[in-house]
């Protein structure tokens, strides 16, 4: 029988939420060493940017035309069976895929299918997790918990590659797959053992005759939900802002280096190394320090401290390697800052029931901002030069981070409940937990 815990017991939270967090670090490990040996093997068997681009959108339209509807349905199911089902079947797809390398009968198609696989039960996994945290974890401790978090995405950014490149040398692809079947089990093994807590269902919306509401009812309140609360609102506009503007610049970053700094790939690992250990250092400020008593005044932090270091990036003279090196690691480290209690924000404030599908809306609305930034940016880039597009990034960035801290449904975002259309929030109450 799953072991029952509770948040408000100070004493018991952390290890249950450990056991279960560390399961999921490991799992996402071996999730990042399958992807990075999948790309380098179709990069090797073919050499087609074609191939490697529908690769790319293979795992990003799952995410934005997918995901709301998965947090739709993560809100109505059982979260803890939802985590155990996403990354059950992520391992047996897995299983197929290293069957057909032990075979020698992989073909392009097989890797396209198990990275549609993979992007859409991750998706369910990931906002089944986030939704969760916050009944797991007090509320005073969920910015640090995001700085942990936060940390561990930088510290993964830099080990994965490295490491999957070493394990290719030593194992055939059939052996880095059965990694990640491993790290797949150890995330789920402790989900039969520890019990999540279930939100209190809310009915929003117009009920059927049994008194449940439709997928689509649910959907639907989750849209309004976000409508008709504007701090909600402002925080997505600015999120999928940041996507447009920030992913597009370093996406870029290859070209600046070779083109504007006359560097090589040497010089690229240099800012791409500064940019994951800023991230770590960011993360671990964020989990030691905890960030200001109002936590949108540290995102507002740093997003100012994200625009100073892309606004270096765009003055920084062609001499001037070590400079942009120096840049990247600001930005790394602010990434978190920005991030982090942004996050926090909302797990403390958004409905327990509704979270999940919040979550999914915000991220497939800022995902689906990326490629849109890049069509804009190249051209634009390669008419006014690539610093152009640092250079408007960094000053955005600054302006919103200024802003932010005058907009007053932001000042009141964590003191105020929401003014959502539909039944108010419950009393909070000690959610009920499942078995």
């Amino acid at each position: 029988m799953a072991t029952q815990f509770s948040v408000k017991d100070g004493r018991r939270w952390q290890a249950p939420f450990f056991t279960i967090w560390g399961g999921q670090a490991l799992s996402l490990l071996g999730s990042q060493l399958v992807q990075f040996a999948l790309i380098w093997y179709l990069t090797v068997e073919t050499g087609s940017a074609t191939v490697l681009a529908t690769a790319s959108l293979v795992g990003l339209i799952p995410q934005v035309v997918l995901g709301p509807i998965a947090g739709t349905l993560v809100d109505r199911w059982n979260r803890r069976l939802t985590m155990i089902l996403a990354d059950s079947i992520i391992a047996l797809a897995t299983v197929g895929l290293v069957v057909l390398f032990a075979l020698n009968i992989v073909e392009i198609w097989h890797i396209y299918v198990l990275m549609f696989i993979r992007s859409v039960a991750g998706g369910f996994h990931g906002y089944a997790m986030t939704a969760s945290t916050s009944l797991m974890v007090p509320k005073e401790h969920l910015t640090r918990i995001q700085g942990v978090n936060q940390m561990l995405n930088g510290g993964l950014n830099i080990v994965a590659a490295p490491l999957g490149a070493l394990l290719l040398e030593l194992l055939p692809m059939q052996g880095i797959l059965s990694i990640d079947v491993v790290t797949a089990i150890m995330a789920i093994s402790p989900l039969f053992f520890i019990a999540i807590p279930q939100p209190e269902r809310i009915e929003r919306g117009q009920n059927q005759g049994n008194g449940k509401t439709t997928v689509w009812q649910d959907f639907v309140s989750g849209l309004r939900y976000v409508f008709h609360w504007p701090a909600l609102l402002i925080i997505a506009s600015m999120a999928v802002v940041i996507n447009f503007l920030l992913t597009p610049a370093f996406s870029l970053l290859p070209l600046l280096v070779k083109d504007h700094f006359n560097g090589s790939a040497i010089q690229l690992s240099w800012v791409d190394a500064a940019f994951g250990i800023g991230i770590i250092l960011g993360g671990l400020l964020l989990g030691i320090w905890g960030g200001f008593k109002r936590k949108l005044m540290t995102s507002m932090l740093g997003l100012a401290g994200m625009g100073i270091g892309t606004l270096m990036m765009s003055q920084v003279p062609p001499t001037g390697i070590y400079i942009a090196v120096g840049a990247a690691l600001v930005v790394g480290i602010m990434q978190p800052i920005t991030n982090g209690p942004i996050f926090a924000v909302m797990q403390s404030t958004v409905d327990p029931d509704m979270q999940a599908r919040v979550f999914s809306l915000l991220s497939s609305a800022a995902a689906a901002m990326s490629p849109i930034g890049l069509l804009i940016a190249g051209p634009l880039s390669d008419e006014l030069g690539i610093q152009t597009w640092f250079l408007l990034g960094g000053l955005i960035c600054i302006l919103m981070a200024v802003a932010g801290l005058f907009i007053p449904a932001l000042k009141t975002v964590e003191t105020e409940p929401p003014n959502t259309n539909g039944p108010p929030a419950a009393e909070a109450v000690e959610p009920s937990l499942g078995d």
